[in-house]
């Protein structure tokens, strides 16, 4: 198998049904999540699967989900047919739920960080929140963005949010709070994976 096709030697990339410059917002998009799945990648090597059993499902599961969305964003042919579904949006959401009532309650923001695969799902988290505004800079100029593509990214970056907090209170790494912050989570209610929105 060659890993060079000379085809892109002059700044071109082909698509899924079309080709366009490498710089393209849509090559951006999809290139991005692509770089979101290499710190998933790097987080799992970081996990102990004794604690982490349950996160590393969730993880090789978001791993094909990445590759599946970054196959969508890619694919421009009038007879596409997309690989991400609602499910696994439904899915993102039911364990972000799961995720928020395991940590410990917070009441302001906090610095990325704690225990590396932690500070590699605070990454993860980051450049997935990157991959959504490229996506939505892409759907202003083009009608075939999959809104599929746009919620998952949204519901996955709470997703790491979450993630990343419970990593660190599993392995007792206290998360350091933001000493300039208000106190941005009030009267119970818990909207951790809403920071970096």
């Amino acid at each position: 198998m060659k890993l060079y096709t000379r085809t892109g030697d002059k700044g071109k990339t082909s698509l899924i049904g079309g080709r366009v410059d490498k710089d393209d917002v849509r090559v951006e998009a999809y290139g991005t999540v692509d770089e979101v799945n290499c710190f998933v990648g790097q987080a799992v090597t970081q996990l102990n699967s004794d604690i982490f059993q349950d996160v590393l499902a969730d993880l090789e599961k978001i791993q094909h989900e990445l590759f599946d969305c970054g196959g969508d964003l890619a694919n421009v042919s009038s007879k596409r047919e997309l690989k991400l579904t609602t499910e696994s949006i439904d899915y993102l959401e039911k364990r972000i739920d799961e995720l928020i009532v395991e940590a410990p309650e917070l009441e302001r923001f906090i610095l990325p960080g704690g225990a590396p695969a932690a500070a590699s799902i605070h990454i993860a988290r980051t450049v997935t929140r990157r991959a959504e505004r490229l996506v939505v800079t892409l759907s202003k100029t083009d009608s075939e963005v999959p809104e599929t593509a746009l919620k998952y990214l949204n519901r996955l970056s709470d997703y790491f949010f979450a993630l990343a907090r419970v990593i660190n209170f599993r392995l007792n790494q206290k998360d350091v709070e933001y000493v300039r912050s208000a106190k941005v989570f009030r009267d119970g209610k818990r909207k951790e994976e809403k920071q970096g929105e």
